[in-house]
């Protein structure tokens, strides 16, 4: 009986890391696109891979003279890739300027999020 304890122990374990990884992951995205859309940079920056930060922050430019917002968010983990975790998302982001609103389907990227230092961060998309 013991040899099976120690064996599904370290098992049962493994298995809720990758389910928190998964979780993590695809909150990150969430996170992050309600920083753009808040036009948060100091968040968007903090989760942000260093190689990404810089495009991150560009596409935050993109959204200054705008009013935009998200609907139906809803993202989750759909594969990985090495180390990196495959995430997507359903719904979209809704920008408007001068009164004309032009929604942007979230479904076209996947975001590709790593694990640096404990933290996920997003490091960019396909």
């Amino acid at each position: 009986m013991q040899k099976l304890l120690i064996f599904l122990l370290p098992a049962c374990l493994l298995l809720f890391s990758a389910c928190a990884t998964k979780e993590s992951a695809a909150q990150t995205v969430e996170t992050y696109l309600k920083a753009l859309i808040a036009k948060d940079a100091n968040s968007l920056s903090a989760l942000s891979c260093a190689d990404w930060e810089a495009q991150a922050l560009l596409e935050l430019d993109s959204f200054q003279g705008v009013e935009a917002s998200l609907s139906d968010l809803a993202c989750s983990v759909t594969g990985t890739d090495g180390d990196t975790s495959l995430v997507t998302c359903q719904g979209k982001i809704i920008a408007s300027y001068n009164g004309e609103a032009q929604e942007i389907s979230l479904s076209d990227r996947t975001y590709q999020v790593n694990s640096q230092s404990g933290e996920s961060l997003v490091c960019g998309y396909r």
